[in-house]
């Protein structure tokens, strides 16, 4: 890692008016979390077809017996924050990022203290009622599932209940999208950080903010599509290099 880049980075962030962070799953593996798309990841030991929209719809019962096992051996061990998470949330306390976008569902963010995450992939750690779209703690729902609820409905309405997250099939919230499309197009940096940006329309983002004028920055472990229109191309760790970036801002 080029020591005097990180610095040069520090100084872009210190003169930006608007810093926007979007986040990918190199970010949560650091926390221990297994990644979907490589060699060894979920979609290898789970057929991604169980986990459609139209498998839900179709058969609710499957669908959830199926979702509680894989997020129990995604989510089966003590998955806390690290150095990355820490590192973004203190940079958003000290004014140096204005808007955080991920595409993780794991809840990491808030629980490093990001206050409003753009999360335009949802949130695992919650339900949403298919009726009256009232939220739940996906806990105790996982739990009424394991007991033979399945599927689980709303205690609210008697809807039935879906995981708070875009299944493969459905659209991304629109709301959630225009806004970090517009953040981006807005950010004078942009820190695309543990993303292959290969997944749209996520992936779109940071182009969007070089066609706007902003300066790109990338910090993943691999190159990426996107990596020759980056200023700042980092092949670093994520949790090695976002605290060093906090270091240089506090100087």
């Amino acid at each position: 890692m080029d020591r005097q880049e990180r610095t040069a980075l520090a100084r872009s962030i210190a003169r930006a008016d608007s810093v926007v962070a979007m986040t990918g799953a190199g970010v949560s593996t650091a926390s221990g979390i297994p990644d979907f798309r490589s060699e060894d990841g979920i979609w290898t030991k789970y057929d991604p077809d169980d986990f459609h929209i139209s498998r839900f719809r179709a058969d609710p019962e499957g669908f959830w017996r199926e979702r509680v096992e894989m997020v129990r051996e995604v989510f089966g061990g003590d998955v806390v924050p690290n150095a990355a998470h820490e590192a973004l949330a203190d940079l958003e306390a000290a004014g140096h990022l204005d808007t955080l976008v991920t595409q993780n569902v794991d809840g990491l963010h808030q629980a490093a203290g990001n206050e409003d995450p753009i999360e335009i992939h949802g949130n695992g750690r919650r339900v949403v009622c298919t009726e009256c779209d009232h939220r739940f703690d996906v806990g105790p729902v996982m739990e009424r599932v394991e007991d033979g609820e399945a599927p689980p409905t709303c205690t609210r309405c008697g809807g039935l209940l879906k995981p708070d997250v875009v299944l493969f099939g459905e659209r991304l919230p629109r709301d959630d999208l225009v806004r970090a499309r517009t953040v981006s197009r807005n950010a004078d940096v942009f820190l695309a950080v543990g993303s292959s940006l290969t997944v749209e329309p996520a992936a779109s983002l940071p182009r969007h903010a070089v066609e706007s004028g902003g300066t790109l920055c990338i910090v993943n472990l691999d190159p990426t599509d996107l990596s020759d229109i980056a200023t700042y191309d980092f092949r670093a760790d994520v949790a090695e290099l976002l605290p060093g970036l906090v270091e240089d801002l506090s100087r």
